[in-house]
């Protein structure tokens, strides 16, 4: 690799399960390839990871949660092979934190265990600030092994930058939410009911900005939403399975799908589902108001965490926990469909971001 066909990636990982901690690797466009740069354990079980603007002119940070029982999140410098901390480790006053995002100038947590989003502002060198502020998720769903109390999975903000919306797996619903960008003081704008029992877990938008669709966890399924920036209002369309009727891997295993992808054009939307050990594709329509379920490949490996689409859009990559490893996919233009190109050793992988 080299020249202008390398890129940088981070790979998230679970320290108390034998990962590295984050993993910087070099990316080559062409291939799809990673390589191994270096990393760090200095954030135990950084289950999640985000880049955004650091040090120095043009520079990047990396933001890291730390998915222990005391939750953290922490800052690293990434102008080197090795990321190392910016400023200290920082509590986030939750438990689990799984998700994070950058938002009005804060870094925003999901905290999972205590079903609860915090925000962290985030200072002039990249480093993180003592938490400002904490909104506490309220309700539970049907399901009595999983859902008897709050569980904030995701947070990301909408493509507006208005809002930061909150997909808790325990209430069944997304909240929307409002950022004070000076205080940093998070407040509830209106909380969207999904059909209960089915426990949402992540989202993402259409390009165009007038759709969501809710990827759940506790059944095989995407929830396709329509979204009103201007106020503020996330709507259930319909539902659709991420999985075929007669599926063509084992159907004996339960199915907890992971991560929902959509393409930077807006035809495609692609979901991860740990136990099928499966990649699901669906065709969008024009205005990405409808969804078909179009194939399902392998993942690669075993029980993928995450999924992530890399810049160019050509490469979709597979963190796959249980194998250990990251599998690389080239993504068909004309119709979506992955096709195995490669994999790394990654123990205990739990997400790929790109710089």
């Amino acid at each position: 690799m080299g020249g202008d066909s390398a890129g940088r990636a981070f790979i998230g990982s679970f320290t108390s399960n034998g990962g590295p901690g984050i993993t910087a690797v070099a990316v080559d466009r062409d291939t799809g390839a990673l390589r191994v740069l270096g990393s760090t354990d200095a954030v135990p079980d950084p289950s999640f990871l985000a880049v955004g603007l650091g040090p120095g002119p043009g520079g990047s940070a990396l933001y890291a949660v730390g998915e222990t029982t005391r939750g953290t999140a922490a800052a690293l410098d990434i102008s080197g092979n090795v990321p190392r901390l910016l400023g200290g480790i920082q509590e986030v006053n939750g438990e689990a934190p799984t998700h994070l995002a950058l938002a009005g100038g804060h870094l925003v947590t999901a905290n999972y265990g205590s079903g609860s989003v915090t925000a962290l502002p985030v200072r002039a060198d990249g480093s993180l600030g003592e938490a400002a502020s904490v909104l506490q998720h309220e309700g539970s769903g049907p399901d009595t092994a999983r859902q008897k109390a709050p569980h904030a999975h995701q947070v990301l903000a909408d493509p507006s930058g208005a809002w930061v919306l909150s997909v808790d797996l325990g209430t069944d619903s997304v909240r929307v939410c409002a950022l004070d960008p000076g205080t940093g003081a998070l407040s509830l704008h209106g909380e969207t009911a999904l059909r209960p029992g089915t426990g949402p877990r992540h989202m993402a938008f259409h390009p165009g900005g007038a759709h969501a669709y809710v990827l759940n966890e506790l059944e095989p399924t995407v929830t396709v939403c329509r979204w009103d920036a201007a106020a503020g209002v996330l709507e259930p369309a319909g539902e659709i399975a991420v999985l075929p009727e007669r599926p063509s891997f084992d159907d004996t295993v339960r199915t907890y799908p992971s991560e929902v992808v959509v393409s930077h054009d807006g035809r495609f939307l692609w979901t991860a589902n740990r136990g099928h050990d499966s990649i699901s594709v669906l065709t969008l329509d024009e205005a990405g108001g409808s969804a078909a379920l179009a194939a399902t490949v392998s993942c690669g490996g075993r029980w993928p965490r995450d999924l992530t689409l890399d810049p160019t859009g050509q490469w979709l990559y597979a963190a796959n926990e249980h194998s250990g490893d990251v599998s690389w996919f080239g993504v068909d233009a004309e119709t979506g469909v992955p096709r195995f190109a490669g994999s790394i050793e990654a123990p205990a992988a739990s997400c790929v971001v790109f710089a």
